[in-house]
């Protein structure tokens, strides 16, 4: 199957030219390693089932030996073993070249377990699901970077799909998968079966500690409902506590944090043209996920709710 480019290739390039090593992180299934994939000339994957126990092991005794290889080297789900992220850094330090690995990870790195950051010789490059522009659904003829740098262009463009195409695609979302199936319930199933591992495995590994599925569920659906507000984290913890009586804040953090360290929710900071205003600083974040899928997958629905809801607004902004 063909490689379909993503945005972030040029950035990735760029930062190999620069650095020793780049991390590249964000949520699962958006084709992190497919991606780093197109650069390296050597892959070692720590997931893979017939050399896991070996791989580990080695990364505990003698970590150096897993990044000898062609370079880039590509070090696939890297936070499997910690140790690593160590062992990347000495050797950039004693290569003193740039491009020598690549790593990938689901999960914000947890420098903890490790002696060092990699400050300086690891730059961090974060990747999200794709956009219509990747997924060849959109033409790209216009983009906020050009409308900002050109407040008077000419926006004579006009999008080849339709409010139901727009729909369908939200509810489909970005991940790269989404693509393959041959029926439209199919591509509808990826998202479902996404927000369904992250609450039933993916934030108990996160947090490191065994949490409740049906409270990771309740966080994610009230902040479906609450998307693009800033409202305040006190109102979506009074929300999933219609339910469960017995969260308490402290609790409530802990699944959130791991949520943000799977990429899951991805709030937006606040933003301002102006250099010198503080608005920027005061204002508080959006409430916002790494892709729209995860919202309506979240909350239960699909195209045909969401077309309905719109068709209703529609109406009712005619009639005003």
């Amino acid at each position: 199957m063909d490689y379909l480019k993503r945005v972030i290739d040029d950035q990735l390039q760029d930062y190999l030219d620069a650095f020793g090593a780049v991390n590249i992180e964000g949520p699962k299934w958006c084709g992190k390693t497919t991606t780093a994939k197109q650069k390296a000339a050597s892959i070692i994957e720590l997931q893979d089932t017939d050399k896991r126990d070996e791989f580990l092991a080695t990364a505990l005794t003698k970590a150096s030996l897993l990044l000898e290889g062609e370079t880039p080297r590509l070090i696939d789900e890297w936070q499997d073993a910690p140790t690593l992220l160590d062992a990347v850094r000495v050797a950039c330090d004693r290569r003193q070249k740039p491009s020598q690995f690549i790593l990938t990870g689901s999960a914000a790195a947890d420098t903890d377990e490790t002696a060092h950051t990699g400050t300086g010789r690891i730059a961090d490059l974060t990747m999200y699901p794709m956009s219509l522009y990747e997924s060849g659904e959109s033409t790209g003829d216009i983009s906020l970077k050009t409308l900002f740098d050109n407040p008077k262009m000419d926006l004579g463009a006009r999008s080849k799909m339709s409010v139901e195409d727009l729909i369908f695609a939200a509810c489909r979302g970005g991940w790269p998968a989404a693509l393959h199936p041959k029926t439209e319930r199919g591509k509808l199933l990826i998202a479902k079966n996404y927000v369904k591992t992250v609450c039933d495995k993916d934030v108990s590994k996160a947090a490191k500690e065994k949490l409740n599925p049906k409270i990771a569920r309740a966080i994610l659906r009230s902040y479906a409902r609450n998307v693009s507000t800033m409202v305040d984290k006190s109102t979506i913890l009074a929300d999933v506590t219609a339910n469960n009586d017995s969260l308490s804040r402290s609790t409530f953090d802990k699944y959130v944090a791991a949520l943000e360290k799977l990429f899951v929710i991805q709030d937006i900071g606040a933003w301002n043209p102006s250099i010198r205003s503080k608005t920027a600083i005061r204002s508080g974040e959006k409430r916002s996920f790494c892709d729209p899928s995860v919202a309506v997958a979240s909350l239960g629905l699909g195209p045909g709710q969401l077309l309905t809801g719109t068709s209703r607004f529609i109406q009712h902004r005619s009639m005003a």
